[in-house]
């Protein structure tokens, strides 16, 4: 399980980009943090093109199954959400992981138990 934004451990940072610029100059080892598809499919094409990291916004499968075919690292998405999009992500093999957005540890443990990919903090979000 991958955790983004816990202070025991060291993990990239996410930054919310919004044209190709911002995307050119980003930090070494930071990720890409896009809009939701439906406003940033042109930012996604560009990181897909060009072997960029990033992380996308989603709140349903269609949503999540179109961020793994074009290239998405990670996807982060509500534990609702995540309790439907993770058994779709594990049938066809994603690539890209499925992250949950948490605000306290605590949460951890159970969404392991759910076989979720990941959590990130909203501390990580620059």
């Amino acid at each position: 399980m991958k955790i983004f934004g816990h202070p025991w451990i060291e993990s990239k940072k996410f930054y919310r980009v919004y044209n190709i610029e911002e995307i050119q100059s980003l930090e070494v080892g930071g990720i890409a943090l896009l809009e939701p598809l439906i406003e940033s499919i042109e930012l996604a094409k560009y990181c897909l093109k060009h072997s960029i990291e990033y992380v996308i916004p989603v709140g349903t499968i269609k949503e999540a199954i179109f961020a793994n075919e074009l290239g998405a690292t990670y996807v982060i998405c509500k534990e609702e959400s995540g309790f439907m999009i993770q058994p779709i992500a594990q049938h066809y093999l994603f690539d890209t992981q499925l992250l949950i957005l948490i605000s306290d540890e605590k949460e951890i443990a159970k969404l392991a138990l759910q076989g979720m990919d990941g959590v990130v903090f909203a501390d990580v979000i620059q």
